[in-house]
């Protein structure tokens, strides 16, 4: 645990300059004068902290000398980057690359006799555990895809890419921890948004609107006509029903957002043209199938549009179109990307550019980032700082700001610690995914697990994570706290820091825990290098990206 004086330490920094408070004003209609730009390092930093999870020791030069413009590019066309390396890194998560039919027989689920000797006492809960190991649970589906996660945060050279992924699986959400989802996860990850999330909008949606887990998730594959009757199986003779779940979030959390203007009745006629999409065999294999016995035939009216009567599967299709054409889902879409990349609060103007660009281009992605990214809002002295890193974010960049390196038993430990820190990967139970706005993270109990992680870090306590720290204060005197703080300073804030920010670092270099010493000690100071590291980490100009 933390020291009471790093701990101290730790939450005013935390809470220093209004941390707490994330959201930044939103840009006015009319501006009266250019708004202040970021230029130079302070420009590269910004990019850097808003396209990666983090700058890396050396970043801020190679971008220097490639040019910001040309990184951006590069970065827009992930394809082009060779990332052989991670995937190496990740080659021992065998489950990562299992189709899920593979994945239900590789971890088969409890027997159910043993399951009624736990119950019975017959057996005790031990000796199930043994006849029933670690390695055998779907468990470890999400465990092995929660490491790569990890480690493709840390190493991956498609730093965009990854925050692209990420941002998507939110917007897309599947729990990990519903029923049939623990084998379907990593491919839902695998097929349906990692190949579209640098593609175009509409065929994210169409994926995932077609993958068993997004369909278990919402329930849609046991979404049937109201006179459908089960033909088989243990239900069968029950009568089926209109499941509305999928149809509400495609429209509110997928599309046209919560005020895009549809009704209740748009959501059953939406529900009624997704039934019968479903899944074949779901604990054998787990695959899509349209069942035309199970879909509502008759006309549908979709916000305004008609789709004739006599339909089957293309009944699903057309909502898609429709759902993807339409102008608010173009401006959800554009608020929630420049959300994630210039402010809470996304300015307006900037959001109306986006979202013409989603328009013009059917929903391209990489051109609506380019649009942000050539934007002056993105680059304004009001967006710098102006986010405050998820947890995920903060364990991420942490590592990489010390020059860390990690593998796939690594990814386990980061993932782990995202968790404790509040946001425990794939583990996000509603649909709305995790949350990308400040306020949501930030609390005294949050930065103060924050700062105990740093901590850890920094001091080499989590296995298979290495960090180069030495190397950060490389010429600075051990003995002279002063100049390893600045040293500390310039190379994980890129020397950003404020003067608050320095005069409570500045105030801890005389504590016994920081120089080595005890209070009647006369000899030279030894500068506790990970002990101030940690700091710096939980500074606000480091919280903040």
């Amino acid at each position: 645990m933390i020291s009471q004086v790093v701990a101290g330490a730790a939450l005013a920094l935390g809470l220093l300059n209004g941390c707490s408070a994330s959201t930044s004003p939103a840009a006015p209609a009319v501006a009266l004068a250019p708004a202040p730009r970021v230029t130079g390092d302070r420009q590269i930093v910004h990019v850097l902290n808003r396209l990666t999870y983090g700058p890396r020791p050396g970043d801020l030069e190679r971008v220097r000398t490639m040019g910001v413009s040309a990184w951006i590019d590069r970065q827009l066309r992930p394809q082009t980057i060779d990332d052989s390396a991670t995937e190496r890194a990740l080659a021992e998560l065998t489950t990562l690359r299992m189709p899920i039919a593979e994945a239900l027989r590789e971890f088969p689920r409890p027997d159910p006799k043993l399951q009624a000797q736990v119950a019975s006492g017959e057996m005790s809960r031990q000796e199930m555990l043994e006849r029933y190991p670690l390695e055998k649970r779907p468990a470890r589906i999400a465990t092995e895809l929660q490491a790569a996660k990890a480690v493709r945060a840390v190493t991956s050279e498609r730093q965009l890419e990854e925050i692209m992924v990420d941002l998507w699986f939110n917007h897309f959400n599947v729990f990990a921890g519903k029923g049939d989802v623990r084998w379907y996860v990593s491919a839902y990850e695998r097929e349906a948004i990692r190949p579209y999330a640098m593609g175009r909008f509409p065929d994210l949606v169409r994926a995932t609107a077609h993958h068993p887990a997004m369909l278990f998730y919402l329930d849609n594959w046991l979404s049937a006509r109201p006179d459908f009757i089960v033909p088989a199986g243990p239900n069968r003779g029950r009568r089926a029903g209109l499941n509305e779940n999928y149809a509400r979030e495609l429209m509110e959390l997928h599309t046209l957002g919560v005020d895009g203007g549809y009704t209740q009745r748009d959501v059953t006629e939406v529900a009624r043209a997704f039934t019968g999409w479903t899944i074949d065999r779901p604990q054998t294999d787990g695959r899509f199938v349209f069942r035309p016995g199970m879909h509502d035939t008759g006309e549908k009216i979709v916000l305004g549009r008609r789709i004739p009567a006599g339909g089957g599967r293309d009944d699903g299709e057309r909502v898609i179109e429709i759902l993807t054409r339409h102008p608010a889902t173009a401006r959800f879409i554009a608020t929630k990307l420049a959300r994630r990349f210039v402010a809470d609060t996304p300015p307006p103007a900037l959001v109306t550019k986006v979202a013409d660009t989603y328009t013009s281009t059917d929903g391209d992605i990489p051109a609506m980032l380019r649009t942000i990214f050539e934007s002056p809002e993105f680059y304004s002295a009001d967006a710098y700082g102006a986010k405050i890193k998820k947890p995920f974010e903060f364990v991420a960049s942490a590592v990489r700001a010390l020059g860390g390196t990690t593998d796939a038993q690594g990814g386990m430990a980061l993932a782990r610690a995202s968790a404790e820190i509040g946001e425990p990967l794939y583990q996000a139970q509603p649909p709305t995914g995790y949350a990308d706005r400040g306020e949501v993270w930030v609390n005294a109990g949050a930065l103060l697990a924050r700062m105990n992680f740093a901590l850890g870090l920094a001091s080499g306590r989590y296995p298979h994570v290495s960090v180069e720290i030495p190397a950060l204060v490389a010429g600075a005197e051990p003995s002279a706290p002063a100049a390893v703080l600045n040293r500390l300073l310039t190379a994980i804030v890129a020397d950003q820091a404020g003067p608050e920010t320095r005069a409570v670092l500045a105030a801890q270099l005389g504590e016994p825990q920081i120089t080595r010493m005890s209070p009647d000690d006369r000899g030279p100071a030894n500068t506790d290098v990970a002990k101030l590291a940690a700091l710096v980490i939980g500074s606000p100009e480091f919280q903040r990206r």
